[in-house]
């Protein structure tokens, strides 16, 4: 079932989406243009998070706040939960 949105935009947003939409476009109607552009921010958002957290492990490496993996995902998880409560 199709859910649907009602947008008020300003004139300059409205000429953009118009602008990027129809004949001649991408973009047939001004709903695949818009639902390209949240689609791309979603995208984004979602990068940047997960950047976010590969510099976190980086950091968290370089800090010293990590354990050797020996073969065994709950040994290792019962090792970081340890050393978490022990403040590494």
């Amino acid at each position: 079932m199709p859910n649907s949105i009602n947008l008020s935009l300003t004139d300059e947003l409205r000429e953009f989406v118009d602008q990027n939409s129809g004949d001649g476009s991408e973009y047939a109607t001004p709903s695949e243009f818009v639902r390209d552009v949240l689609r791309d921010k979603k995208r984004k958002i979602e990068a940047a998070a997960l950047r976010d957290a590969v510099i976190e492990g980086y950091r968290d490496i370089i800090d010293g706040r990590f354990v050797e993996y020996s073969g065994s995902l709950r040994h290792a998880i019962a090792n970081v939960k340890r050393r978490d409560h022990e403040g590494w």
